[in-house]
């Protein structure tokens, strides 16, 4: 009557393994650490390791152990005071080109490390980290689309030879001045036709000497325009963020113009504003082939419509000011190999305001180059402007199109990252910087696990009092299922935060209330007149479905606050709902198992101990 199949018992021995080496990794605790990455996401080479390793050595450094991953290489230290020594020195020997970030990395021993095991990542509050409060230049971003619309404008009265006096930006809107009536008109149809100037309102104007128009743009429009570029700057930043490495941001907007950037574990406040303060963007003109770089360099005479860049050798490049396309107008962009040829290239996929300005540029310029122009701004007001491509147009293309002509696969991967995370919408500065230190995190820390520990011995002596037998089996399934809830926790990656173990200390009062439930059941049975192991069964039985029912509805608010709750919220949500299926497996399946264990495979039992 009370007993399990074999592969059930297997089963749960089988889960409880698993949830105890990938709770392990939480008990090993965090090493110093110095996290070196490229400042622009590159991938690092073998002989920066070298650098990195003979500069340490000169100094007399000790470190530990070192992680490659990807873009990002970590050194661990066995003191912060070699950390910080370490910092220091190689911030000297490595320049701008590299971002060198006090970090914390997990102690995790390299045989758990090999099976994935890794511990909780935690939030801002518990673990310390920085916080930026960024605005967004919503006025730039009028400004750009603005110019935008004039240029389109220009461009579309040369295609259709409309002669035009002047087309310029004045406040919220343009005003264009023509020669005769019959140009305004011609205008007027092609703003109204021309799908890369709709949101413009239309009115003529009259001069003394000239025709004009003023076009002004839809409130409905600015609107969009900001949020799309809120949205842009957001996905940029956490773009950025991601190639460099940093573990779990948290990116998001506030308000209508300001964006929240939170990166827990971030010791080093001047780092994490190069990361996030170092924003940049791009843009697609053509190259001057009427005039030689070289000459306009030395001689400092450059052509008055057109102006002078480096490239990424400190090479001059003569750029036309016109611009194509600037890099808010791409959407994607990822590196590959030519299908007819083998060489590596880059692919490249525009909007549709941007497709149609390429396609125009492009069939006029077969045979000419153009070049991508990679713009950043360093905090403190410093900005640098390079260029990172020159290739020759070879047919006309609009939406999607290839760069080729690069030398490695390596070149094409590090050009199609800048242009993937390298594009901001508006520009943005930095209004609020907080710093959350580790003392504080780490009483934060302290607290919270205080907190658990005292509920959970609380209810562990309370059931072992008044349940005996079945409390002490009760309290067994509770050990497991933090331990099952810390290990999916640390494998799912999830952030905890002070709300999440708020929702830690829930789930151990839920967990322990279906064996109230269950054991409570057990009782009425007994007292009813039933034999031990016909009360054991009906208990469980009969129990299941009020345990499921409290359990599901708890499980679809937490669903609810996940889904529309922000971060703190969230937190609470996934701690949550992550418990209550431990604590239903554990206290169902798991005190289930255990009493079939110690009752089942008796022939007659007198009495239980409940």
């Amino acid at each position: 009557m009370n007993q399990y199949p074999a592969w059930k018992y297997l089963l749960i021995l089988v889960v409880l393994l698993v949830g105890l080496v990938y709770a392990l990794p939480n008990l090993f605790g965090e090493d110093p650490a110095l996290q070196v990455t490229s400042a622009r996401g590159f991938a690092i080479g073998t002989q920066l390791e070298v650098t990195i390793e003979e500069t340490l050595a000169g100094e007399q450094i000790p470190y530990g152990d070192k992680e490659l991953a990807g873009n990002r290489l970590l050194y661990r230290f066995d003191s912060t005071e070699d950390q910080i020594r370490a910092a220091e020195v190689l911030k000297e020997a490595l320049g701008e080109q590299f971002v060198v970030a006090l970090n914390l990395a997990p102690a995790t021993p390299t045989w758990l490390r090999a099976i994935g095991g890794k511990p909780m990542t935690l939030g801002l509050d518990l673990q310390g980290g920085v916080h930026f409060l960024m605005q967004v230049d919503m006025d730039t971003a009028r400004g750009q689309q603005l110019d935008r619309f004039v240029d389109d404008l220009r461009s579309a009265l040369r295609d259709e030879r409309v002669r035009y006096v002047s087309v310029r930006r004045e406040g919220n809107g343009l005003v264009a001045l023509l020669r005769s009536e019959e140009d305004r008109s011609n205008t007027l149809d092609i703003l109204r036709r021309d799908q890369s100037m709709q949101g413009l309102n239309a009115d003529e104007m009259q001069t003394d000497e000239y025709f004009g128009i003023t076009a002004t743009v839809q409130e409905q429009q600015l609107l969009e325009l900001q949020q799309t570029a809120l949205r842009q700057n957001i996905t940029t930043l956490r773009n950025r963020v991601n190639e460099i490495g940093v573990a779990e941001p948290i990116i998001q907007q506030q308000g209508a113009d300001r964006v929240v950037v939170q990166l827990p574990g971030v010791q080093d406040t001047v780092q994490a504003k190069k990361i996030i303060g170092a924003t940049a963007t791009l843009e697609y003109r053509a190259v001057d082939e009427a005039n030689d770089a070289f000459t306009a360099a030395q001689t400092g005479r450059i052509p008055p419509e057109s102006r002078l860049y480096t490239d990424m050798n400190g090479q001059p490049v003569l750029l036309k000011k016109r611009l194509i396309v600037s890099g808010d107008q791409l959407i994607g962009a990822s590196s590959g190999f030519d299908q007819q040829t083998g060489q590596p290239q880059v692919s490249v996929t525009l909007d549709g305001v941007g497709a149609k300005r390429m396609l125009d540029f492009t069939r006029d310029n077969v045979g000419n180059r153009m070049a991508v122009v990679y713009i950043e701004q360093k905090p403190g007001g410093r900005k640098t402007e390079e260029v990172i491509s020159v290739a020759v147009v070879r047919e006309p293309f609009g939406k999607r199109f290839q760069t080729t002509g690069l030398d490695s696969m390596s070149e094409a991967s590090q050009l199609a990252l800048l242009l993937r995370a390298g594009a901001l919408a508006a520009p943005m500065e930095i209004v609020e910087e907080r710093t959350v230190g580790p003392s504080l995190g780490r009483d934060n820390v302290e607290q919270g696990f205080k907190s658990v520990m005292i509920g959970f011995i609380l209810v562990l002596v309370f059931m072992a009092a008044y349940y005996r037998v079945f409390g002490l089996v009760a309290d067994l399934a509770l050990f497991a299922n933090l331990v099952l809830l810390v290990s999916l926790l640390s494998m799912l990656g999830a952030t905890l935060t002070m709300p999440g173990i708020a929702g830690i200390v829930l789930t151990v009062g839920m967990a322990v209330d279906a064996n109230v439930l269950i054991f409570e059941r057990v009782r009425e049975e007994l007292r009813s007149g039933n034999t031990p192991q016909a009360s054991i069964r009906a208990g469980y039985d009969k129990a299941f479905s009020t345990i499921a029912d409290a359990n599901i509805t708890t499980l679809i608010a937490a669903f609810v606050l996940f889904l529309f709750g922000t971060g703190p919220i969230k937190g609470f949500a996934v701690t949550l709902s992550l418990g209550i299926v431990t604590s239903m497996f554990t206290a169902i399946m798991g005190t289930r198992a255990v009493i079939n264990l110690i009752y089942g495979g008796r022939k007659r039992v007198r009495k239980l101990a409940i």
